[in-house]
């Protein structure tokens, strides 16, 4: 499932249902401070970032609701609560300006994307506005026209 991009970066998992909900706005890169086991269940690609988003406790950031599956062969102490609060690794006015807005009123920080980028594991975070059920539903008519434009597209190529 793992996929690399271009930039050497190789995807663990992506968050398809943050852009569903959400409309969003801007990105941000952060590191994640993890235990041994948890890079080692990344790596293995045991990662749900689904139901995560990120929160401001003291002034930092902290990803929260991140399911990390328990790596199998890690002792007893190796062992942690897979949805764990976790520490976001960011610059101070990066934070700073992730939680003005998510101060204001319909504004959130989801995690979109998990990654490792030279061995490190990394998560794109983006602040969004969560979408009314209309915006939602334009947003599927929109992907399916695309969709039908390209079969049609690729169907006339064909002939």
């Amino acid at each position: 499932m793992a996929e690399t991009t271009e930039g050497g970066f190789k995807i663990i998992a992506r968050n398809r249902q943050a852009s569903h909900e959400y409309a969003l706005e801007e990105r941000f890169e952060a590191g994640i401070v993890l235990m041994g086991s948890e890079i080692k269940s990344i790596r293995n690609n045991q990662v749900n970032l689904r139901d995560g988003f990120v929160e401001e406790r003291g002034g930092e950031l902290w990803l929260l609701n991140v399911h990390i599956t328990p790596y199998e062969q890690a002792g007893i102490y190796g062992k942690t609560d897979p949805v764990r609060a976790r520490k976001l690794l960011l610059h101070k006015k990066q934070i700073a300006q992730i939680v003005s807005r998510i101060r204001e009123r319909g504004y959130t920080c989801v995690p979109t994307i998990l990654y490792l980028k030279n061995g490190r594991a990394k998560v794109e975070v983006a602040l969004g506005r969560g979408k009314k059920l209309y915006d939602k539903r334009d947003s599927i008519a929109k992907r399916d026209a695309e969709r039908d434009m390209r079969q049609a597209l690729k169907e006339r190529l064909q002939e």
